[in-house]
């Protein structure tokens, strides 16, 4: 076999991973525009006794955190996310060979993380729509970046429970 051969092999390995991250930020992307195409100004949208479809203008981090920071909360949380960004990828190039588990988790998590900063780079907040509840509890409004973000940090979490002998 060829030295080259076997290097580009894992190369496209891993832009498969990088390209599971790209499918999940269209999609975070286009139904964000949806909503603010469908539920911008709109009264909330019952879907499901538990589910409601909403549009939300998040100006800060998870659950609207910091929201009311002044504005420089937008500077940080993009920051932070391109950041994140850079270093996930250097893990998942790391990893994506010998570790599918934690790798899945990272491009998931890569993913949310692009998908929450094209919103704050694009508006300065993140669009967020999906709001679940029962009765007159409320968990806050998210979108798909940020199931992708938790999908693939509990991915993350059961890989480190794994002995490293039976991770996946």
């Amino acid at each position: 076999m060829k030295k080259g051969h076997k290097t580009q092999k894992p190369t496209l390995k891993f832009l498969g991973y990088i390209g599971i991250s790209g499918l999940i930020v269209i999609v975070d992307q286009v139904t964000k525009k949806a909503a603010q195409e469908y539920l911008w100004g709109q009264p909330t949208i019952e879907a499901l006794p538990v589910l409601q479809w909403t549009w939300v203008a998040n100006r800060g981090a998870a659950f609207g955190f910091l929201s009311d920071a002044g504005g420089l909360q937008h500077y940080f949380f993009s920051t932070l996310a391109a950041l994140a960004s850079a270093f996930i990828v250097v893990w998942l190039w790391r990893c994506f060979t010998v570790n599918r588990l934690l790798a899945w988790g990272l491009a998931m998590i890569l993913a949310g993380a692009l998908g929450n900063l094209i919103d704050r780079l694009q508006y300065r907040y993140v669009i967020d729509f999906i709001s679940l509840h029962y009765q007159d509890m409320y968990f806050p409004a998210f979108n798909i970046a940020d199931m992708a973000i938790t999908f693939g940090a509990v991915l993350v979490i059961i890989d480190y429970f794994c002995p490293p002998g039976k991770r996946l």
